[in-house]
C-alpha cells in the first residue's frame, strides 16, 4: 500500500464538497477531491435539477389548462418523452460527470472516482492508496434513499428518486409512500402526466414538517386535481406480481404499475472509518462547532447532510463556504441555522423559513402569530390563486422566528421574509416598509397587521 500527501482531502463530492475542493485548490491548496459517484452528488443527477424540470412541464400543462375562462380556449395532450429528453440532454448529459470534473480539475484539484474511507486522523483511503492531509479531511459524504422496514417491501422493484428522474415514460398509475417535499413534488408532476397517483403518508396531513394550513392546503389541491390522498396510513405490507404492485394499508388493497418510495433519506457515515478516529460509526449524524469541524477528530470538517442541519443543498454550500474559512486562517461568521429556508416546487410552491408555530411554542417563546390567505391580496385575486402567508414572531423581542408562504413564486416571496428572520429586523421596522402593488409579497403586510 502506497501513501501520498496533499493538503487537503474532500470525501463526497455534491454541491458542497465540489464548491470545497474548488475554493481551497484556486486557493493554492494541494486537493484531492474523492466521490465513488458522480461529481456533482444528488442534486444535478437525481434531485434539485431534473426534478425542477418536471415540476417545470407539468406547470407548463397546468397553465394551459387554466385557459378556460380568462384567455379562451385550450387543450393540450401531455408527452413525457420531451421531459425525459430535457432531463437526459441538459440536466446530466446522460448522467456522466465529465464536465464537472474537467471543471474540478481546471481549479487545480486532483479528482479521484472510488470509495474513500478514513484509516487514521487525516488519513483516508482510495483505492488501495493511503493519502495524509497536512491540514485535514473535509467529509460531505450526504445522503441515500431510506426505505421503510414495511414487509415485503425490499423484495419489490420500487422506484426511489434515482429511478423516477431517469424514467422515459410516466407509467399509468403509481403509489407514492411519503409525502413530503420529494413524494408530493413527484406526484403532482407524474399526475399532470396523466399518471393516476395515489399518495399514503403516516402523518395526519401530507407536508406534515411544514405548517398544519401548508399541508392541509396542499392535500386539498391534490384531491381537486384528481391525487387520491391517504393520510395517517399505515402500510402494513408490500408485494409485486406480474408487472403490478399491491401495497395493503388500513385495511385497503392498493394496486399500481408503479411504488415510489419518499418516506426519507439515510446519512452516508457508517462505512467512512469513523471509528479510526474515535468516533461512533452508528450516530445519524456528526456533531460540527460554528467552523464546522467535527467534534472530538483533529484535522475533520463535515458539510452538507451528516450534519444534520437540514438536506439542503443551499445549507451544504453554506456550511463549504464557512469550512474553506477555517480551513484558509480566515475571519468570518460561524454556522447559524435559525433562518434556514427551505421550498417545495409544488403547485402552489410551499416556501419556509425558521420555526413553525409549534416549534416556537415548544421553545418557549412568547409567540405572536399572523395569517393571511393570498387570494384576498389583488394580485392573488388577479391570477385566480391559492395560497397563504403566515409569520410566526417572537412577542419579547418583537423579531419574526418563522414564516410560510404557500402560493405562485412561494419561493420567491419568501426571500423578503427569510432576511427578515436572518437579521433579526425589528416587526415594527417591517410594518412600517412599502410594499409594492399588486404583488404577492404585498400580502406580507397583512400578515405583519394580524399579528396577535
Amino acid at each position: 500500500m502506497s501513501a501520498r500527501e496533499v493538503d487537503v482531502v474532500v470525501v463526497g463530492l455534491g454541491p458542497g464538497g465540489e464548491s470545497a475542493a474548488s475554493q481551497l485548490a484556486r486557493a493554492g491548496l494541494d486537493v484531492l477531491a474523492v466521490d465513488r459517484r458522480l461529481v456533482g452528488g444528488e442534486c444535478p443527477y437525481y434531485g434539485c435539477i431534473p426534478s425542477k424540470m418536471m415540476v417545470r412541464a407539468s406547470d407548463v400543462l397546468a397553465e394551459a389548462r387554466r385557459v378556460d375562462g380568462l384567455a379562451g380556449t385550450a387543450s393540450v395532450t401531455p408527452d413525457w418523452s420531451a421531459v425525459a429528453r430535457r432531463i437526459k440532454d441538459e440536466a446530466t448529459a446522460d448522467w456522466d460527470d465529465t464536465i464537472a470534473v474537467e471543471r474540478l480539475e481546471k481549479a487545480g484539484a486532483t479528482v479521484v472516482h472510488g470509495e474513500a474511507r478514513l484509516v487514521g486522523p487525516r488519513q483516508v483511503e482510495v483505492a488501495g492508496e493511503t493519502w495524509t492531509a497536512r491540514k485535514g479531511v473535509v467529509l460531505n459524504t450526504g445522503t441515500e434513499p431510506a426505505a421503510p422496514p414495511v414487509d415485503g417491501l425490499a423484495d419489490t422493484p420500487y422506484w426511489t428518486n434515482r429511478d423516477a428522474v431517469p424514467a422515459e415514460q410516466a407509467p399509468a398509475s403509481m403509489i407514492v409512500l411519503g409525502v413530503g417535499a420529494i413524494g408530493a413534488e413527484m406526484a403532482q408532476a407524474f399526475a399532470r402526466f396523466g399518471t393516476r397517483v395515489t399518495v399514503v403518508e403516516l402523518f395526519d396531513r401530507i407536508l406534515a414538517l411544514e405548517e398544519p394550513e401548508a399541508g392541509t392546503l396542499m392535500g386539498q389541491v391534490f384531491a381537486r386535481e384528481g391525487i387520491q390522498v391517504l393520510t395517517g396510513t399505515q402500510v402494513e405490507r408490500v408485494s409485486y406480481d406480474d408487472g403490478t404492485f399491491t401495497v395493503e394499508a388500513a385495511g385497503q388493497r392498493l394496486t399500481a404499475d408503479r411504488l415510489l418510495v419518499a418516506t426519507g433519506r439515510r446519512t452516508n457515515i457508517a462505512a467512512i472509518g469513523l471509528e479510526t478516529v474515535g468516533l461512533d460509526p452508528e450516530q445519524r449524524a456528526l456533531d460540527t462547532d460554528g467552523r464546522m469541524r467535527v467534534t472530538g477528530a483533529e484535522g475533520l470538517w463535515a458539510i452538507g447532510d451528516i450534519t444534520g442541519k437540514g438536506a439542503f443543498t443551499h445549507v451544504s454550500m453554506y456550511q463549504a463556504a464557512i469550512a474553506v474559512r477555517d480551513i484558509l486562517g480566515q475571519d468570518g461568521p460561524e454556522a447559524a441555522y435559525h433562518a434556514v429556508p427551505r421550498v417545495t416546487f409544488t403547485d402552489p410552491e410551499v416556501g419556509s423559513v425558521g420555526l413553525t408555530e409549534k416549534q416556537a411554542r415548544d421553545a418557549g417563546l412568547d409567540v405572536q402569530v399572523g395569517t393571511t390567505d393570498l387570494s384576498a391580496s389583488t394580485r392573488g385575486w388577479i391570477a385566480r390563486a391559492e395560497g397563504l402567508i403566515k409569520v410566526v414572531a417572537d412577542a419579547d423581542r418583537g423579531v419574526l422566528v418563522g414564516a410560510t408562504v404557500v402560493g405562485p413564486s412561494g419561493g420567491e416571496v419568501l426571500s423578503m421574509l427569510a432576511t427578515a428572520v436572518h437579521a433579526e429586523v425589528p416587526v415594527t421596522t417591517l410594518r412600517s416598509m412599502i410594499y409594492a402593488y399588486p404583488t404577492f409579497h404585498r400580502a406580507v403586510e397583512e400578515a405583519l397587521k394580524a399579528l396577535g
